[in-house]
């Protein structure tokens, strides 16, 4: 996965290299679908949800440029992969969950994989972010939004970079957005396909 997905199509960061090898993505599905850990591509984990290919789960964390001692949040964390993922790269992420099952399952997967230790898995509608421990280094939404919701923005650091898929319910656009001062400075990463950001700020 790592040298054929990530290194072949452009990852270097050594750090996200380095934890997509060393964490076990099988670890993240449900046991019928383990067959298809390592595919290039997502895969379903229940409740209308997926785990996000091994490609984007890498480009995404290697756009938030992390040294290790930021603290990030994450919204949509599913499963809890691309939080583990996050967790191995920063000194702490909060990962935000919706869904009642999700989150549990996240916990529970974080806890058997000692990915916990770093990692606050907290159910709350994500699209507005997590304000208790804010003001974040970066964010990474892994769920698609109309437009970016605008508590994450302000829960966004000066210079913080924020991570997110914006479009319709079909196809969408992975933007980079750095902020600085008043301003939000963005560009495309690359065309993108997730499954719906549900709460306030998101699909209803």
């Amino acid at each position: 996965m790592v040298e054929d997905q990530l290194r072949a199509r452009g990852i270097e960061d050594p750090r996200v290299l380095e934890a997509m090898a060393r964490i076990p993505r099988e670890e993240f599905l449900p046991e019928r679908f383990r067959a298809e850990s390592y595919a290039d591509e997502p895969v379903s984990i229940g409740w209308n949800q997926t785990i996000s290919q091994p490609y984007i789960v890498a480009l995404m964390a290697a756009c938030l440029e992390l040294k290790g001692e930021e603290t990030v949040l994450e919204v949509g964390c599913g499963s809890g992969y691309h939080a583990a993922v996050l967790g191995a790269l920063a000194a702490q992420v909060v990962a935000v969950e919706i869904l009642p099952e999700l989150a549990a399952l996240a916990q529970a997967n974080l806890e058997r994989t000692g990915c916990a230790a770093n990692v606050r898995v907290v159910l709350a509608d994500g699209s507005h972010g997590y304000e208790a421990l804010a003001p974040y280094d970066a964010i990474s939404v892994a769920a698609a939004a109309p437009s970016t919701p605008k508590p994450l923005l302000d829960q966004l650091k000066d210079s913080g970079r924020l991570v997110i898929p914006v479009g319709d319910m079909i196809d969408q656009d992975l933007l980079l957005l750095r902020k600085a001062g008043s301003r939000t400075h963005s560009h495309v990463v690359t065309g993108v396909r997730f499954v719906p950001l549900r709460g306030g700020h998101g699909w209803r």
